[in-house]
């Protein structure tokens, strides 16, 4: 796999992260080592409220948990605003998070003032034309809190083949 074939792969792994530790019950989906500052949670929920909606195609959601003027860098690219990213990525990433099974491994959060951080490693099994693949994944989101509550001012994704 080139690292142009794995850019859609490793955003939409990056996304649905949060969503894993949510979206079931079993003992598997629960993050193996959090550590989430209590001032942190709300950001947490907001960033899980991205990823569910993500990963169901619900881009209004998703468009609401964006800042207007987002940065979201990945694969060394950058999208530099909400508009950007919902003019054609974002559909992208939910096609392909729409038969994904994520598993968070670790999440780390902490917030001060009106500024909070997400971090979150995962290992992502989906399929790529029409191969099973597996990717190990890293995720950093920085929010920012408002009038209408925790906006996502920053997203990194990174990710690679699992070994």
């Amino acid at each position: 796999m080139t690292v142009q074939s794995l850019l859609p792969v490793s955003l939409a792994l990056l996304l649905v992260l949060p969503l894993a530790a949510i979206a079931h019950d079993d003992a598997t989906a629960i993050p193996a080592r959090t550590s989430i500052a209590p001032a942190a949670r709300p950001a947490v929920e907001a960033v899980t409220k991205f990823s569910t909606a993500l990963q169901g195609g619900d881009l209004k959601q998703v468009a609401e948990l964006l800042a207007d003027d987002v940065l979201i860098l990945e694969s060394g690219g950058a999208e530099r605003s909400r508009a950007h990213y919902l003019s054609g990525h974002a559909t992208r990433d939910a096609a392909f998070l729409k038969s994904a099974h994520v598993q968070v491994k670790q999440r780390t959060a902490h917030a001060a003032g009106d500024f909070a951080w997400v971090a979150t490693e995962s290992e992502l099994h989906a399929s790529k034309n029409g191969k099973p693949i597996t990717l190990m994944s890293s995720e950093t989101m920085v929010l920012r809190r408002n009038a209408y509550g925790w906006r996502i001012v920053h997203i990194h994704w990174s990710s690679r083949p699992k070994q």
